[in-house]
């Protein structure tokens, strides 16, 4: 899918920031970080879905809303590493792939099945924030989930359904796009956008 005429960047978010520009509420664009911080962007920029505030990894923005709506509605597939309070059980890992249910909207949502895979070792990522607190109660341990939809918070609902809240959590791929070695709050534009 070549994309010449738009402008296209992926980055690292950081912990901490939100995934728009600005805010209509002023207490909140005071106590708040946004994208606009990380680099000087086109007007017309957008997100590719969104991570939340505590979440990290790689975010896609263009100037094409219809990649955007692709990406988000036609099952492209999203890869997380996440890190879990506790170690997870094989019965916990089996529920996530078959899906569990979530809240969404007030409403109970099945989410559809899902990649996943026991990450042996701890991935080596940059420190995380210390807000996150890390292991401070019971040991972590780490898993990669691939999903094909994106609801609000999915990946931490999901893993806080089946007994094992999520600690920290980074977005490592969409479709062939990965994060490769982006360092925190780090900008590339790119030519174009292959999915």
């Amino acid at each position: 899918m070549s994309l010449d005429s738009h402008s296209h960047y992926k980055i690292y978010k950081p912990f901490g920031i939100l995934s728009q520009f600005i805010s209509n509420d002023d207490k909140e664009a005071r106590k708040k970080r946004f994208l606009g911080e990380l680099h000087s962007f086109p007007q017309d920029i957008m997100p590719v879905g969104r991570l939340d505030e505590k979440s990290e990894g790689l975010l896609l923005l263009t100037t094409d809303g219809k990649l955007s709506d692709t990406i988000n509605r036609m099952g492209i597939e999203k890869e997380y590493h996440v890190q879990l309070d506790g170690e997870i059980t094989t019965e916990a890992m089996a529920l996530l792939q078959e899906g569990v249910e979530i809240g969404f909207h007030g409403k109970r949502y099945y989410t559809k099945p899902s990649k996943l895979h026991y990450l042996e070792e701890a991935p080596t990522y940059f420190e995380p924030d210390p807000k996150l607190r890390i292991g401070r109660h019971r040991p972590t341990s780490w898993i990669s989930i691939t999903i094909t939809e994106g609801k609000f918070r999915q990946v931490r609902k999901m893993t806080a359904a089946v007994g094992f809240p999520t600690v920290r959590l980074i977005r490592v791929r969409i479709g062939t796009i990965g994060l490769e070695n982006l360092t925190p709050g780090e900008v590339v534009q790119v030519k174009e956008i292959s999915l």
